[in-house]
């Protein structure tokens, strides 16, 4: 027992002698004969039972049963007690305050016991809802320590997982001698839990399966409370394991259905305008009465088709860097018009048919860092696509701006916009949108890099159906106006 404890049953103890005194001098002041005073120090006996123990109220009971002979009982003023009936009084008064204090203190038991319980029944309950609530395995496992710990007012919670043969938290912070505590744990399950040092430790079993252990400081858990932690710590670890193993196993599946649907979206694009050429380049050594302007219109065939075959390879090329991780975020000094600039020259046989316009203020025209090679690439991506989806004449704008720590760009058109169907799926691998399927020709792949290169370089996109006509993709990238890892000095543009 500490010092604090101490100090509060010595308050306990006083508390009753002075109230036991203080009731006798009330009962004398008012006259009250020796029922009334036993009646009222019965009363006193069993409310200091209720609130401190057995022990306490005994002692109460005996001092108000000093106070009740020596000024309540014949002859007064004197610890005698004379005459059967005075004996009978006393020993009835103290039979009564015995039996009074320990149905009082077996009642208080009981409460105490319920309402520990019911907080045991909450906390547990806490615990299973906290633990519902995470999806990653690995976040999982290094903060349930930490939510058992706070959850029932721990001191310390150390965890050891079989399969993961990891300690949470890390083995570091351990002791040598609870780490190899937790390993005994496992291999030598108990139902009650094993006391070493200041920890309790207890296995966590899946039936027959042991997962790992458990420990806590102080070992202050009833043996329930402790089973009923450790069953439903083994159901989460055994849940988050499953969902672990489940998660790549999806992943395993998903990669090779998007390789099979690569391959099959590959051979069927790159067939198409192959058998376009091979179809012009026989016509054209085959057939002799064919006139100049027929062999124009060939040799025009055999080069859109084969720009075309070279945009579907680098979309596959593309596409294969991207699925393999290997995108790297080069940011150099560059003033956002000159990208969008460059952009649009590149792409502009695709655009010959298109008014373009570049809308920037000098403001948002100022230097920011990153990666032009990737911008460039989504750029293209989007003046491609708008060309392709909008009438010849129609108008392709695009912008850029600083807003929130963000440098974002926008690439509108006044086209037939967006169906509304297609919206939330333009982004995906493979999708080319209902009503354009027959009329667009392509892999379906150029969207999916866009938001994939963007991702990678920390920044997002959204697509969505102007006020007017037509569609708007905006994306954007983290505004950095200075370079990376250094103090904001000023930066030159690049050439």
């Amino acid at each position: 027992m500490d010092s604090e404890a101490y100090v509060r049953q010595a308050i306990r103890w006083t508390t009753a002698t002075v109230a036991a005194a203080a009731a006798t001098a009330l009962l004398v002041a008012l006259g009250a004969t020796a029922t009334t005073a036993g009646l009222a120090f019965l009363v006193l006996v069993v409310w200091f039972a209720s609130l401190s123990g057995f022990w306490l109220s005994l002692y109460v009971a005996f001092v108000c049963a000093s106070g009740f002979d020596y000024f309540f009982l014949p002859p007064l003023r004197t610890f005698q007690i004379v005459g059967v009936q005075q004996w009978v009084a006393m020993l009835s008064y103290l039979a009564s305050s015995i039996v009074v204090s320990r149905v009082a203190e077996l009642a208080r038991r009981q409460t105490l016991q319920a309402e520990q319980r019911r907080n045991d029944v909450e906390r547990l309950y806490e615990l299973s809802q906290e633990m519902m609530l995470y999806e990653d395995a690995d976040r999982l496992l290094s903060e349930l320590p930490q939510q058992i710990n706070r959850i029932f007012h721990l001191d310390g919670v150390a965890m050891y997982l079989c399969e993961r043969e990891e300690f949470f938290p890390v083995a570091q912070e351990l002791p040598d001698e609870i780490r190899a505590s937790l390993l005994e744990a496992v291999e030598t399950p108990h139902a009650m839990p094993a006391i070493v040092g200041e920890y309790a430790l207890m296995p966590l079993m899946l039936g027959l399966r042991p997962l790992g252990s458990l420990g806590w400081k102080p070992a202050s858990l009833s043996r329930e409370v402790a089973t009923a932690i450790c069953a439903q710590v083994s159901i989460a670890v055994a849940r988050s394991m499953a969902l672990e193993a489940t998660a790549r196993l999806e992943a395993a599946r998903e990669g090779e259905r998007l390789r099979t649907a690569l391959t099959d979206s590959l051979t069927h694009e790159l067939r198409t305008p192959l058998t376009a050429i091979r179809a012009a380049a026989t016509t054209l050594l085959g057939a002799e009465g064919l006139d100049e302007e027929g062999r124009r219109d060939m040799a025009a065939l055999i080069d859109e088709e084969s720009a075309r075959l070279d945009l579907l390879i680098g979309e596959a090329v593309e596409m294969a860097e991207i699925d393999a991780n290997s995108v790297e975020v080069r940011p150099a000094p560059h003033q956002p018009r000159t990208i969008l600039e460059q952009a649009v020259d590149f792409s502009r046989k695709a655009l010959a048919a298109h008014r373009v316009r570049i809308e920037t203020g000098d403001q948002d025209d100022a230097v920011a860092w990153f990666d032009a090679h990737l911008l460039d690439r989504v750029l293209r991506h989007l003046l491609e696509n708008a060309a392709a989806h909008t009438p010849p004449g129609t108008q392709v704008t695009l912008r850029s701006s600083r807003s929130e720590g963000r440098l974002e760009f926008c690439v509108e058109d006044n086209g037939p916009g967006i169906d509304a169907k297609d919206l939330p799926l333009i982004f995906e691998k493979f999708y080319r949108g209902k009503r354009r399927t027959a009329a667009r020709k392509g892999s379906g792949m150029g969207l999916a890099i866009v938001r994939a290169i963007l991702t990678a370089h920390g920044g997002g996109i959204e697509a969505a159906n102007c006020a007017g006509k037509g569609a708007c993709f905006r994306f954007w990238v983290p505004l950095v106006d200075h370079e990376p890892g250094k103090p904001d000095v000023g930066a030159t543009p690049s050439e």
